[in-house]
């Protein structure tokens, strides 16, 4: 800071600044609430369909976000301003005051250019004599001490200048389109963000031999106070840089190499990679040139050896362990994928052979239990759960081309889910047995894939219709069961990710279920039955049937389709019911009809999901009726506590049992009774007692669907205060009982009604 820029500032355009851009947060902080109330919640309430549905609700959503993150940045650009410019105004009336105070001793501040100053002592002739007789004289002390506190507040003036330049600019550079949600409440702690960035950066490429237990503890806790923070994340990665990451992590998670580290810190290994991990995620959202460029040097590094000590260990062994937590950026996780499988085609040889074995004295390279960590794609495939538009890409991306000897295209999702020789792996807690993380980390990926959601999430408002590519993926996944159920009961590990996949794909799993031909007339009506918003996966009655018999044979896949469907049920029931539904809507004028017609369907979803629990419990090691109550049970925590659903999507639409329109699971409607029943029976293990009463799990199976069945259709009789109550449970029942029956038939290659009877 120049002595001249401080000694005549003029505040008077930054004044302006501050005020303008006070008033600018004022008007977009309206304009965030309208967008939200207006906006985003009349999208949300909207009927939506076709492209609309797809295409129009989520850019509306995305939209209306963005007033949220432009007030963000606007509040913050503010705050530093404000903070900057009352600062400067300090340091210059201290600068003025200091001036002031030594020209009353005679001392004169001269500016010397180049931003220099100089201090001079007035001595003139006229000066009288001090008591000793020596002619007056400037006071050195009083030369220096002035010279050092001027020096002084300018330093702090520079300070305050640089660093606010530095954050805004890293701030404004952290979109490249858009506004970023970076936010902090004044300079000072935007500021001390990238001062730790910068120091705990120098800890971590610090030699291996010279990273104490001290330093290791500082790492950890900057990075799990700050992981989230999008300026210290950002300067972090940078300052480490790519190749300085890999060998960090590659060296210190060795206790080869980093033994001190690793007996004294052993147990907060899993903790600091997870900090890490969150805090390279955090990085990878931001646009900034030097980002852009450590994404693309980290995939370049990836089938390169890592400079790590002992060596052996490539780049995407190592970063996979990294990936583990945090959502990374589509884009970088995209081009990853593909580097990754280049390698793996490489090192299986078109995947003929097993890689990535890990030998008895190689490293554990994830230590946040699970699997050791020494197959990279295991940890990219977790990566990949919390990344719901890369994962769609990455699994219906081609594995193997069409080329050579290849008559047909390998996809991703069929080398892995299908063909692939996985690795024995260990688990990195080393208990004993096999870690079964591979099948499960390809579990929640293709969960992601499929709902456009984080695996473990439940669907929210904001969930866009499924798009083509994930109805196609959920199209592969059901066929490839159907081929082969082993796929699936071989790795019951899976079984909850795909009985959440399932459960979101009921309106598709139901319409394949009537085996109307979809280039028959026919085919509208049913289309009008079961509603979708989005692409239709258009699975096969036959596949669906197998699949969801091996979904059924796991607990936790059971009870996810089995209150999904009820659920659902209840949903089209009070859809179809309602009397203001217009004519063009209905799938019969006919009542009766349209109620054994969605009865029969469910009732077949649930009597296959039937059979495959009555699979299970009758195997000499399987799963007891007790198990899959207590999943049923759980699953009243799993959407949000209570007994509804999450509403949204439209008021006259139909999405899944977790989104769907209006018309189902706010408290007191058809779909809240049914599933409370469904629970509180679940928790006094109603079905298993009335196994052993009727003396068959078939039996007691088939009563209980017809009873939730005629719950979900009377209740929503009753919210419309219909005459006729009593004759749409005994229609719902009847359907729902035939639709039982038939599960059997159809899992026994006969064909669905050649019984009425059980």
């Amino acid at each position: 800071m120049d002595f001249n820029a401080l000694y005549h500032a003029n505040f008077k355009l930054l004044d302006d600044a501050v005020s303008d851009w006070s008033t600018l947060v004022k008007h977009l902080a309206d304009l965030k609430k309208d967008a939200e109330d207006d906006l985003h919640k009349a999208a949300n309430a909207a009927d939506w369909a076709g492209v609309n549905a797809q295409v129009s609700k989520q850019f509306i959503g995305k939209t209306a976000g963005e007033f949220g993150d432009a007030h963000t940045q606007a509040t913050t650009i503010y705050k530093i301003l404000l903070d900057t410019r009352d600062e400067l105004k300090t340091f210059h009336q201290q600068l003025t005051d200091a001036v002031s105070r030594g020209q009353k001793k005679n001392l004169t501040v001269v500016d010397a250019g180049g931003g220099k100053f100089t201090v001079m002592g007035n001595t003139r002739p006229d000066w009288g004599s001090d008591p000793s007789g020596n002619k007056s004289a400037t006071n050195q002390k009083d030369v220096d001490d002035l010279r050092d506190e001027i020096q002084g507040i300018l330093s702090k003036a520079t300070e305050s200048d640089n660093s606010a330049k530095d954050v805004l600019t890293a701030i404004v550079d952290q979109a490249r389109m858009g506004f970023s949600d970076a936010s902090y409440k004044d300079r000072d702690s935007a500021a001390a963000a990238v001062k730790e960035a910068d120091e705990l950066a120098k800890l971590a490429k610090k030699n291996i031999d010279d990273l104490s237990v001290k330093d290791f503890d500082r790492l950890n806790a900057g990075l799990k106070k700050y992981h989230d923070d999008p300026l210290f994340s950002e300067r972090f990665a940078k300052d480490l840089g790519p190749d300085k990451t890999l060998s960090f992590w590659a060296n210190v998670s060795d206790p080869q190499v980093a033994w001190d580290v690793n007996h004294e810190r052993r147990d907060q290994l899993g903790e600091l990679q997870k900090n890490l991990g969150l805090t390279l995620a955090t990085a990878s959202q931001s646009d900034t040139a030097d980002m852009t460029e450590w994404k693309r040097r980290m995939v370049d590094i990836g089938d390169q050896e890592v400079g790590g000590k002992r060596g052996g260990l490539l780049g995407f062994q190592v970063m996979s362990n990294l990936m583990r937590v945090g959502d990374y950026d589509d884009d970088f996780m995209k081009q990853y994928g593909k580097s990754l499988m280049e390698t793996e085609r490489k090192f299986t040889h078109d995947g003929k052979h097993t890689a990535w074995q890990r030998m008895g004295f190689s490293p554990y390279l994830n230590h946040m239990k699970g699997d050791s960590g020494f197959d990279p794609l295991s940890g990219y495939l977790k990566g990949l759960s919390n990344n719901p538009g890369a994962a769609t890409d990455f699994f219906n991306d081609d594995f193997i081309p069409k080329d050579g000897d290849h008559k047909t295209a390998v996809s991703n999702f069929k080398y892995l889910f299908e063909d692939r020789h996985w690795p024995h792996e260990s688990n990195s807690d080393l208990s004993r047995g096999e870690s079964t993380d591979g099948y499960d980390n390809l579990a929640s990926a293709l969960e992601a894939a499929t709902t456009g959601h984080p695996a473990g999430e439940i669907p929210t408002q904001d969930t866009a219709p499924h798009t083509k590519e994930q109805a196609k993926l959920f199209n592969a996944i059901v066929s490839s069961v159907g081929d082969d159920p082993e796929r699936l009961t071989g790795h019951s590990v899976m079984s909850d990710s795909m009985g959440q996949i399932a459960s979101e794909y009921l309106p598709d799993i139901n319409r394949a279920t009537t085996d109307v031909s979809r280039d028959s007339e026919d085919w509208k009506q049913i289309e009008k039955l079961y509603p979708i918003a989005g692409a239709d996966s258009e699975v096969k009655h036959r596949d669906v049937s197998k699949f969801l018999f091996a979904v059924g044979q796991d607990p936790r896949g059971y009870a996810a389709v089995e209150v999904g469907q009820q659920a659902y049920m209840s949903k089209l029931m009070e859809y179809h019911l309602n009397p203001d539904l217009p004519a063009d809507q209905r799938f019969s004028q006919d009542q009766e009809t349209t109620v054994k017609y969605i009865a029969q369907r469910s009732g077949e979803v649930s009597g296959i999901l039937g059979l495959g629990r009555q699979e299970e419990i009758a195997k000499p090691a399987g799963d007891k009726d007790h198990d899959f109550d207590y999943s049923i049970s759980q699953r009243k925590n799993a959407i949000s506590g209570g007994v509804g659903t999450v509403v949204g999507v439209g008021t006259s639409f139909i999405a899944t049992p977790w989104v769907g329109a209006a018309v189902g699971g706010g408290a007191g409607t058809a779909t809240s009774v049914l599933l409370e029943h469904i629970y509180k029976d679940a928790e006094g293990h109603a079905l298993e007692k009335a196994a052993d009463e009727m003396g068959s799990r078939w039996q007691a199976g088939l009563q209980k669907n017809n009873e939730y069945v005629a719950i979900g259709a009377q209740e929503a009789a009753k919210r419309y205060h219909l005459s006729n109550v009593d004759d749409i449970g005994t229609w719902s029942r009847e359907g729902a009982r035939q639709g039982y029956i038939n599960a059997n038939d159809i899992l026994q290659g006969q064909a669905p009604g050649s019984r009425t009877t059980s």
